[in-house]
């Protein structure tokens, strides 16, 4: 048995998030987008803690009072707490996603715009079918899927009953 080979992969908003709180305070604000799209491109090239260590450089070269510094502590604490999962030149790489918007964009699809429809109401199991039903449409699936129904249902319900016609008799 082959074991799947799984990867962590802190998501690149996420990360953006930290860098536009601590570009604010290193940047002038008209420059603020530059400083965040340089720092970006750098950890999207796996130098994450080399962006860390510049972001504290920078604070402390600017003699920043601890209030004014948290942003940019927070930021280069975080990308060296998680620089093992902010490889990104390798996952890109191998092809896997570095955002959960693409996922989340279909969560949203699939699950939310059907379940929250007004006056809507289904236990468990109904909401499960009506789940597999909708990701089968979305997947372009669906005529396939409509054919083995049926032949299952023939299956199940009629042709048991004209192999043993006898079945049919009363």
């Amino acid at each position: 048995m082959r074991i799947a080979e799984s990867h962590v992969i802190c998501d690149i908003i996420h990360v953006s998030g930290y860098l536009w709180k601590a570009g604010k305070v290193l940047s002038d604000e008209e420059k603020s987008g530059l400083w965040v799209s340089d720092r970006l491109r750098q950890i999207l090239n796996g130098r994450s803690s080399f962006v860390a260590s510049g972001i504290r450089r920078s604070a402390t070269r600017r003699r920043l009072n601890k209030r004014t510094r948290k942003s940019t502590d927070s930021c280069a604490t975080y990308l060296l707490s998680h620089s093992q999962y902010l490889k990104y030149d390798e996952y890109l790489s191998k092809g896997c996603p570095i955002a959960t918007g693409v996922i989340e964009g279909a969560c949203r699809h699939l699950v939310k715009d059907r379940m929250e429809i007004t006056g809507a109401r289904r236990g468990l199991k109904g909401a499960e079918a009506i789940l597999r039903l909708r990701a089968v449409k979305i997947s372009g699936d669906f005529q396939d899927y409509r054919k083995f129904h049926e032949q299952q249902q023939y299956i199940r319900n009629h042709r048991i009953l004209y192999q043993n016609p006898t079945v049919l008799e009363d």
